[in-house]
């Protein structure tokens, strides 16, 4: 039997989407499992976030994780010996990516939490992946990122913690591919993570961050990183979902 996979990232547009996808499957009687990739250096209010979309969603949520890893960025890290580069993170290929493709049917109608303002990467993943029978129930009613946080809100739902601190997506305290101004947001809020981080760029003579000054861009270790450099306002949103390495890959072949 086709079912339809709801994939939830704790995340506000992913939970909309869920919803929306919900209440028209529903309609039609086809089964739908909503599913979430757990990565243990989430923020441990994303527990409680899950537990209240479920009250909303008025389904549970199926956890899936990478035993092999741990569910952990840093086993990947370590036993991987890699960070980030022009393909992407090994920590979204291993802990997202391959669960996905692991619980995935053929057949399945996948839902992701695009918003409209990500019309062209839906474009391009679908180009890229058309194997994949991708719905994106936000682009289809126009609704943007900030629709889906009033929404959320509006359900009664208290958004992540990460939002409140204010981030604007709630991928892992400290994501690989986060630049100069989110390192040193990472730096005030959550110090230990970035000491943590830190001690794994020297392990593994690798670094995260690239900085500019004076028009010239070079990578510098977290313990070489100016505290002043970087706006984290004006840096490129940190995708990190269950599409995402599939994208990354086609954009730098």
């Amino acid at each position: 039997m086709k079912r339809i996979v709801c994939w939830f990232s704790c995340g506000a547009a992913s939970a909309v989407a869920t919803k929306l996808a919900l209440t028209d499957a529903r309609k039609s009687g086809t089964e739908v499992v909503i599913a979430y990739t757990e990565v243990v250096e989430e923020h441990p209010d994303n527990r409680r976030f899950l537990a209240d979309c479920e009250s909303w969603f008025g389904q549970e949520v199926v956890v899936l994780r990478n035993e092999k890893f741990a569910a952990s960025i840093y086993e990947v890290f370590h036993r991987e010996r890699f960070l980030v580069g022009p393909t992407g993170a090994a920590c979204t290929r291993l802990l997202k990516k391959g669960v996905r493709e692991s619980f995935e049917r053929p057949g399945d109608r996948q839902v992701f939490g695009y918003t409209m303002e990500e019309q062209d990467r839906v474009d391009r993943f679908i180009d890229a992946n058309n194997h994949v029978n991708l719905w994106a129930p936000l682009v289809e009613r126009g609704l943007s990122k900030g629709d889906c946080l009033a929404i959320v809100k509006g359900a009664g739902i208290e958004l992540p913690a990460m939002y409140a601190l204010g981030y604007r997506n709630n991928n892992c305290i400290g994501c690989v591919k986060g630049g100069a101004g989110y390192w040193n947001k990472i730096r005030v809020d959550f110090p230990e993570t970035f000491e943590r981080m830190a001690k794994v760029e020297e392990y593994l003579g690798r670094t995260v961050c690239k900085v500019t000054e004076d028009n010239v861009t070079r990578r510098v270790s977290l313990r070489e990183l100016p505290p002043h450099i970087g706006d984290y306002e004006s840096e490129p949103d940190m995708s990190c979902g269950i599409f995402c390495h599939m994208a990354e890959q086609e954009i730098a072949a």
